[in-house]
C-alpha cells in the first residue's frame, strides 16, 4: 500500500514506519540535524530537525516522528529557521570554537557548516563555557571535551554498532560530562579503540590524534582522498585513504561501505603507519655465507627460496612444511598460498593468521 503526506507543497510517498526525516531527505529536502546519524536510533536531542505539521500546536522533531497517512508538513518557514539559528547560537556560545580542522574526524564540521549555513552570532548569548577536556594518554583519541555539545552519538555508536558501552554520561544540563566508567581512561575502560566515536562526533570534540599530527601541515584543500578496501582481514571493509603529498595522514571509515557501513577495527582505523615506515623492506633480502643479509634481485630470492623448500622436502619430507599466510594478503594471495602448499607439497598443513 502507498502511503502519502506532503512536504513543502509536495506530494510525496513513505513506507510504513518511516520518520519524517526519513522521507525528507529521500525526497532531497534538507534538514539540519546534530544529534542525528542514520546507523543509530533517532534521538531527538538536538531540536535543529524541527519542522511544522499543520495542525500541530507545536513543532515537532522530524528525527523521532513517524509519518503517518495525509500529513503535511513545512520543514524551513521563517519562524522555525529563526529557532534553529537559536538553537545553534546557544550551542555555539558554550563551546570553545566552532572551526576545527577536518582531520579530526569524518562529521567534525558538521557544526561549523550549520553555522556559516546559518551565519550565527556567538555573542548573542555569553557565559560559562560548558565541558572538561580530559587529559588522557592513549595514542589514539583526542578527548577535547571543550568542544563537546551532548549530542550523545558517540555514547550511542559505541553501545548500538560496537556494542562495547565503554563510554557514557555523567550530570545533567550544563554539567553533562561525557565519561568513561569510573571516570578514567580510555586504556582502563571497555574501549577497543575502534574510533567510531570520532568519526561521527559533529565537533571535533573527539579527535583522531594520529591523523592531527600532520594538521599544522596540511589545510583541507590539500588533503587528498582514495576509497579502497583495507587489508588487514577478510572482511573487505571499504575506507577512505587520506593523503598528502604522497603520504597517508589519516584514514576516514566509508560510510556507505557494504561490508562495515562506517565501522572499523583498532588496525583499520589506526594501523597505517608501516605503509611508509623507515624499516619497511623496499628489495629482497637474502642471507649469504658471511651470516649477514643483504639486497638481491627478484629472481636470486625466489631461487634461494625454492632451493630452501625442496632442501627440507627431501631430507625431512612433506610434513616437515607447513604454511601460514597473511591476514594483510589479498584473498587472491591466499588462494596461490593453499594451492602451493596443497598441490606443491600434497598436505594440508595451511593456515591463515585472520582465522583466529
Amino acid at each position: 500500500m502507498t502511503l502519502k503526506m506532503q512536504i513543502d507543497n509536495i506530494g510525496v510517498t513513505f513506507s510504513d514506519g518511516e520518520t519524517v526525516l526519513e522521507v525528507a531527505q529521500r525526497h532531497k529536502k534538507e534538514i539540519p540535524t546534530l544529534c542525528y546519524d542514520n546507523r543509530l536510533d533517532p534521538f531527538g536531542g538536538c531540536r535543529l530537525c524541527i519542522v511544522e505539521l499543520e495542525g500541530a500546536r507545536n513543532p515537532i522533531a522530524s528525527c523521532t516522528t513517524k509519518a503517518t497517512e495525509g500529513m503535511v508538513i513545512r520543514t524551513a518557514t521563517d519562524t522555525i529557521e529563526k529557532y534553529r539559528k537559536t538553537l545553534l547560537e546557544m550551542v555555539a556560545s558554550e563551546n570553545r570554537e566552532i572551526d576545527v580542522h577536518p582531520l579530526r574526524g569524518y562529521a567534525s564540521n558538521e557544526f561549523a557548516h550549520l553555522s556559516n549555513q546559518y551565519k550565527i552570532d556567538k555573542s548573542h548569548f555569553s557565559g560559562t563555557k560548558s565541558g572538561i577536556t580530559k587529559s588522557d594518554d592513549n595514542p589514539f583519541i583526542l578527548r577535547d571535551y571543550e568542544l563537546c555539545i551532548s549530542c550523545y552519538r558517540c555514547v550511542r555508536v559505541c553501545a548500538e554498532q560496537e556494542g562495547d558501552h565503554a563510554i557514557n554520561v555523567m550530570n545533567r544540563g550544563f554539567h553533562t560530562q561525557i565519561i568513561t566508567e569510573f571516570d578514567g581512561l580510555l586504556k582502563d575502560s571497555a574501549c577497543t579503540f575502534c574510533g567510531q566515536c570520532i568519526q561521527t562526533c559533529p565537533t571535533g570534540a573527539l579527535g583522531d590524534k594520529k591523523a592531527l599530527r600532520a594538521a599544522d601541515q596540511v589545510n583541507d584543500s590539500e588533503i587528498g582522498k582514495t576509497r579502497t578496501i583495507c587489508a588487514y582481514c577478510g572482511v573487505g571493509c571499504s575506507v577512505d585513504i587520506l593523503t598528502n603529498d604522497k603520504k597517508i595522514i589519516g584514514i576516514h571509515p566509508a560510510m556507505d561501505g557494504p561490508a562495515n557501513q562506517g565501522a572499523l577495527c583498532v588496525k583499520g582505523q589506526f594501523a597505517y603507519d608501516f605503509v611508509q615506515h623507515s624499516d619497511r623492506l623496499k628489495t629482497p633480502l637474502v642471507r649469504r655465507e658471511d651470516g649477514e643479509l643483504h639486497e638481491t634481485s627478484w629472481n636470486e630470492a625466489l631461487d634461494k627460496a625454492a632451493d630452501g623448500f625442496k632442501k627440507v622436502y627431501n631430507q625431512d619430507g612433506k610434513y616437515s612444511i607447513y604454511g601460514i599466510a597473511s591476514g594483510r594478503a589479498p584473498s587472491e594471495a591466499s588462494y596461490l598460498m593453499q594451492k602451493f602448499i596443497r598441490a606443491g607439497f600434497g598436505t594440508n598443513y595451511i593456515d591463515n593468521c585472520s582465522r583466529a
